[in-house]
């Protein structure tokens, strides 16, 4: 059944914040803000936040810089449990900063304000403006200047073997506890019945969150940690009974990528996971395996880690979709993804950031991530992101999503690796509510700034 567009619509008025776009366009012409001429032959680099952006996406940034200014896009890939400390160290370091970099909404406050980004209103029209993601854009802002803006959102639903819960005579499930119950069912030594890392919180939260729990909540003007509510703690035993019953995943294993066990594996030996959670782009990496990615030439193209880039084909009759259920029927509060993107202040090379900069929000490219599953910055563009089943979970998935919490003190928090070393601790089976009080202390001490 197709998907109305009018409900894609709403994720950008009622799901993670991302309400208020008032109506306004991009402006036309050259801009005083940019400088064409500038950007001649300049050579750039871009960091990306883990494997988010498809590899399609990167190639085509790599093509359209290198057409529009004759210099060179180096793509650099951090991943996000190394990428604070090297944009808190690398920024200030025009020798070594990134000039253009992809940012955690979360994050974008923290470094906003210690003024690491360079003032964007002179060309914010001219890149969407506000047809641009307003709750994005927000946390970008600083005295009503916009130093980061919104680059994607996205939010996470469940991928599943059909042809396994099939054979074990499961369906979808209407509720948590279902679905907990479920993919225990289908656990075997070399299989996970749902593959989730032990220090996965950013998957790992919605159990807290369906359960009415928070990671932190303020109390007048101050923010505090809150992993010791009872609410909270109820989602910590759920998760921690779904990782012993359900994964085979390491403890200490955090950021992953779920869908390469999903997979059958290039040679046919079967998958390691019946079911896993992960952010609405992986499908175009899930699938039979039909070859390897080849460039114009001939030649294997190879990710950012040296492995030969797969090529995927869905399969309807092995694969399925559906939003997590929460714990009411309703699909469950799922941690919202999302990306900002900035230019470096200390980047020497202003003008080819920039340019960089109008081919991402260019309507070309906003398409693309929307096709990618990544829901795009400009609102103009959610329909782009169809109306098929992915489109449907990524929708449903994404009305009930939530946010870290807006703390001053938040990317602190995550820089420390406190909720990693939590969640891994509660996985492995530690005492709940002593670890709770153990890391509320840590938390409370940075988590206003």
């Amino acid at each position: 059944m197709k998907r109305k567009l009018g409900i894609l619509a709403l994720v950008t008025a009622s799901a993670i914040a991302l309400a208020g776009c008032s109506s306004g366009g991009a402006g036309g012409g050259e801009a005083s803000g940019f400088d064409a001429a500038g950007a001649k032959d300049q050579d750039i680099t871009f960091w990306v936040m883990g494997g988010d952006t498809p590899q399609e996406l990167r190639d085509y940034l790599v093509s359209e810089y290198k057409k529009a200014t004759g210099g060179t896009l180096k793509i650099e890939e951090q991943t996000w449990g190394d990428a604070l400390t090297k944009l808190t160290n690398q920024l200030p370091d025009a020798k070594n900063t990134p000039d253009v970099t992809e940012i955690g909404n979360t994050w974008s406050p923290t470094f906003t304000n210690a003024g690491s980004f360079t003032d964007l209103s002179p060309i914010y029209k001219d890149l969407g403006g506000d047809k641009l993601l307003k709750s994005f854009v927000e946390v970008g802002e600083v005295d009503g200047k916009q130093y980061a803006l919104p680059y994607y959102f996205g939010s996470r639903y469940i991928t599943y073997r059909k042809d396994i819960w099939t054979a074990a005579g499961l369906t979808e499930p209407k509720t948590l506890d279902e679905f907990n119950a479920d993919v225990a069912k289908l656990k075997t030594p070399t299989q996970s019945g749902f593959y989730i890392g032990g220090e996965d919180w950013r998957n790992g939260v919605s159990w807290v969150f369906a359960n009415g729990g928070e990671l932190a909540t303020k109390n007048g003007d101050k923010w505090e940690s809150s992993l010791s509510d009872a609410k909270t703690q109820k989602g910590l035993e759920q998760f921690a009974q779904v990782f012993k019953d359900s994964s085979n995943a390491p403890v200490t294993e955090k950021d992953s990528t779920p869908w390469v066990n999903i997979n059958n594996d290039r040679n046919g030996a079967p998958a390691e996971a019946a079911t896993i959670i992960a952010p609405g782009w992986a499908h175009w990496s899930i699938g039979d395996f039909t070859g390897d990615k080849k460039d114009d030439a001939g030649n294997v193209v190879e990710d950012a880690n040296g492995a030969p880039v797969e090529v995927r084909t869905w399969n309807d009759d092995t694969f399925g979709v559906f939003p997590l259920p929460g714990n009411d029927g309703k699909p469950a509060p799922v941690f919202a993804g999302g990306s900002n993107i900035a230019i470096s202040k200390t980047s020497t090379k202003q003008a080819g950031a920039k340019e960089l900069l109008r081919i991402i929000f260019s309507d070309t490219y906003q398409e693309m991530l929307g096709k990618n599953g990544l829901g795009p910055a400009n609102t103009d563009f959610v329909s782009s992101l169809g109306d098929d089943q992915f489109a449907k979970a990524l929708v449903d998935s994404a009305l009930n999503s939530k946010l870290t919490p807006a703390a001053p003190g938040w990317a602190a928090v995550e820089g420390k690796s406190y909720l990693e070393e939590f969640f891994g601790k509660v996985a492995g089976g530690g005492d709940i509510k002593a670890l709770a009080k153990e890391y509320d202390d840590k938390i409370n001490k940075i988590i206003n700034g």
